[in-house]
């Protein structure tokens, strides 16, 4: 790849747009779901699964889950995408309500 192609591709994936919503994490083993936002949907899972593999995750039942299961027995989706949405207030609000929904509506623990 010529070095101008790989700067302009770089540039493409800074610029592309991030797309918003609230994802569930599914313990199989247990049963257990965690519900939480993310910014970016298509990077939460990796940032997620790093903190659990470094044993650093802030939500002490999901590291335990974690730990005793492994990552073959837990597994990320995505609930609901907030698509569009330029005012980052109106998005952050939406988020919020979007999440006490699927918690209500999973019984899930927060993420």
């Amino acid at each position: 790849m010529k070095t101008e192609d790989r700067k302009q591709a770089i540039a493409d994936y800074k610029k592309r747009a991030s797309v918003a919503g609230v994802f569930a994490i599914r313990c199989r083993a247990t049963g257990e779901v965690w519900v939480g936002q993310a910014l970016d949907l298509d990077k939460i899972e990796n940032r997620i699964w790093f903190t659990l593999r470094m044993g650093s995750h802030r939500n002490a039942q999901l590291q335990r889950a974690w730990t005793a299961h492994g990552a073959d027995h837990l597994s990320l989706e995505t609930l609901e995408r907030i698509e569009d949405e330029e005012l980052g207030y109106v998005r952050d609000t939406l988020l919020k309500e979007r999440v006490q929904h699927w918690r209500a509506e999973l019984n899930a623990s927060v993420v």
